[in-house]
């Protein structure tokens, strides 16, 4: 299916574009590589160990030669925060959207978003992580990851929505709630896979999603 713009902008694409654009130089190349390391050295360190000296000692490159790429710190994070955010969309997001509309959706979207945090994907993350770490900490960066953040729930409610047509779901099932719903489990999954090594942290969220699907299911045929 066509790819919206709420997942565009996660992708990072511009308007009207379905695939990103591949590195034309080895100027783009060479940056690209940078980012990927960058998206998995802050997913050890966080965004805040980040910094052009840390990112150039781990790819072997001067400290002119990172600033001539980026700039500065804060841009050098912004930049790593969008390759993350395009990594979990291309891992998690788009491959659920070739799947049929409604509840298929729904549960493929969960299911990738479990496999990427089981197999500790960095990008997905620290497209997670990084929303705890910044979350009192103002500026460019928190609002770059506020408005990725604000991009992935307006997918899941559109995907949700879309269970809501197919009459998966009731017609007053609420999209941004169940967008936040799923989130919090999202989130609570993280937390206790990584931090609490809950061998049962996949299995409790996929129970925890039944549940919210459960509710939002039409009650008698008159719900249809």
């Amino acid at each position: 299916m066509p790819i919206t713009d709420d997942v565009r902008r996660l992708l990072g694409l511009p308007p009207g574009a379905d695939e990103p654009a591949r590195a034309a130089t080895k100027g783009d190349r060479t940056r690209e590589a940078i980012l990927e390391a960058g998206v998995a050295l802050a997913c050890r360190t966080g965004l805040g160990g980040l910094s052009i000296a840390t990112l150039a000692a781990e790819v072997g490159m001067s400290k002119s030669g990172m600033f001539a790429h980026f700039g500065s710190k804060e841009a050098l994070q912004v930049a790593v925060l969008d390759t993350a955010a395009r990594q979990f969309a291309v891992e998690v997001v788009v491959p659920a959207l070739q799947v049929p509309r409604g509840e298929p959706r729904v549960r493929a979207l969960v299911e990738n978003w479990i496999a990427c945090g089981l197999e500790r994907r960095p990008g997905g993350c620290l497209f997670v992580k990084a929303s705890t770490e910044l979350d009192e900490q103002p500026g460019p960066v928190r609002d770059r990851l506020r408005d990725q953040h604000r991009e992935l729930a307006r997918t899941i409610a559109r995907v949700f929505a879309g269970g809501i047509r197919e009459g998966h779901f009731r017609p007053d099932a609420d999209p941004d709630r169940f967008a936040a719903d799923l989130h919090a489990v999202m989130l609570g999954f993280y937390h206790r896979y990584r931090l609490l090594a809950d061998e049962a942290a996949a299995d409790r969220a996929r129970a925890a999603v039944d549940a919210l699907l459960d509710a939002a299911r039409p009650t008698t045929q008159g719900d249809r």
